[in-house]
């Protein structure tokens, strides 16, 4: 009998980027599915400060060389693969010179900061869903972990869905907390619709013009299961409890730095239930 097959789609993992409770919970994740007896596969941004050389990441040819257009300028997409130690977990990297190369003026790892965020996490949707076509690597589950992933439900849920041999699979979002982009361009919007997404489709973001909060509720609203901090803001515990979905409130572990990984591996027995 084949493994069930779960895809992570995520900003942080340990070790690519520096540890932290988000970090470890990227990398944490995967490793306790893999023991649980999943075929696993990650794909995360190559954000600049990853250092290739010490991970060994290099790149996959037959991947990489399809150009994205955003705002009708073409974006290289490169695709480099570095095995996760010890757990040899393949972990995709997408690349972007324009996009991910690390800046002088980043306020942290992931360009927070930046005025481009709204088109970095367009191309990290584009990017990671034509690859995962090519993959042809059908999972039965995604789970999709913090701001840069919430694309990535929507692409999955409406237009890769009608994809030949794309797998329709359970769809997990999580909020990661403290990394959320300072601003989104307005133009996010039309950017999107020369993506092919309608304004239904997008609603979230129309209805919430350059906030943050707005991707997170696209999300939400997309995933068939969703999981929040426990200090989430208000708004958006009452925003997910209204979708009716199945709902993970998480918590951190005893020692208070990272989260308990085991109530996630009952989240997901419960929804194999449903």
């Amino acid at each position: 009998m084949a493994k069930p097959r779960i895809l992570y789609i995520t900003e942080a993992i340990t070790p690519y980027l520096p540890d932290s409770a988000n970090s470890s919970l990227g990398r944490d994740l995967p490793v306790m599915s893999q023991a649980e007896g999943y075929e696993v596969r990650i794909f995360m941004p190559r954000f600049g400060s990853i250092n290739e050389r010490r991970n060994q990441l290099h790149e996959v040819i037959r991947l990489s060389g399809i150009n994205i257009s955003i705002d009708d300028t073409d974006h290289p997409l490169i695709i480099k693969v570095a095995s996760m130690h010890p757990s040899r977990i393949q972990v995709y990297f997408v690349d972007n010179d324009d996009y991910f190369q690390r800046l002088d003026s980043d306020a942290d790892v992931l360009g927070t900061n930046r005025a481009d965020n709204d088109e970095r996490t367009i191309f990290f949707n584009h990017g990671t869903m034509e690859t995962v076509k090519k993959l042809r690597w059908d999972a039965d589950t995604v789970h999709c972990l913090g701001w840069m992933t919430a694309l990535c439900t929507l692409g999955l849920r409406s237009m890769y869905n009608a994809e030949p041999g794309v797998k329709r699979p359970t769809i997990i979002y999580t909020m990661l907390p403290g990394q959320d982009p300072d601003t989104l361009d307005e133009a996010m919007v039309s950017k999107l619709r020369e993506e092919g997404y309608s304004d239904d489709e997008l609603k979230d973001i129309i209805e919430n013009p350059g906030k943050p909060e707005a991707l997170h509720k696209l999300a939400m609203r997309n995933a068939d299961a969703i999981t929040l901090p426990a200090d989430a803001p208000a708004e958006l515990l009452e925003f997910a409890q209204e979708l009716n979905k199945p709902l993970l409130i998480m918590q951190p572990a005893q020692d208070g730095q990272k989260y308990d990984t085991e109530a996630f591996s009952k989240f997901y027995a419960s929804l194999k239930e449903k």
